[in-house]
């Protein structure tokens, strides 16, 4: 007979700045960037600290997004969105800045 490997549960949740990180309970420490779901994405980042374990390590539950994730899915990779194309956030900072001085050479 065949053994199946156990189900991926955590015993420990916490975010660090937009990262979700877990404890699992065989020891590993895993983590998925918050902006691969669209309910945590739009979420700020005191909303993203309100998380909980449910179900003995199974899901992970902000209830004030009324958002659930299941912790094997995301061990698995299983995400709800893409990730951010490389150098997205790079691209939008530089157009923020362009765009607030073309706004102060406009009012001189």
């Amino acid at each position: 007979m065949e053994k199946r490997p156990s189900e991926a549960l955590a015993i420990r949740v916490w975010v660090e700045g937009r990262r979700v990180c877990l404890e699992l309970t065989d020891g590993r420490i895993f983590g998925f960037p918050a902006d691969r779901f669209r309910r945590l994405r739009d979420a700020s980042e005191a909303q993203l600290q309100k998380v909980t374990l449910r179900l003995n390590g199974y899901a992970l539950r902000w209830e004030e997004l009324d958002e659930d994730i299941t912790v094997p899915g995301v061990v698995a990779g299983h995400f709800e969105l893409a990730p951010a194309p490389e150098g997205t956030l790079a691209v939008a900072e530089e157009r923020t800045e362009y765009d607030a001085e073309v706004s102060r050479e406009a009012s001189d």
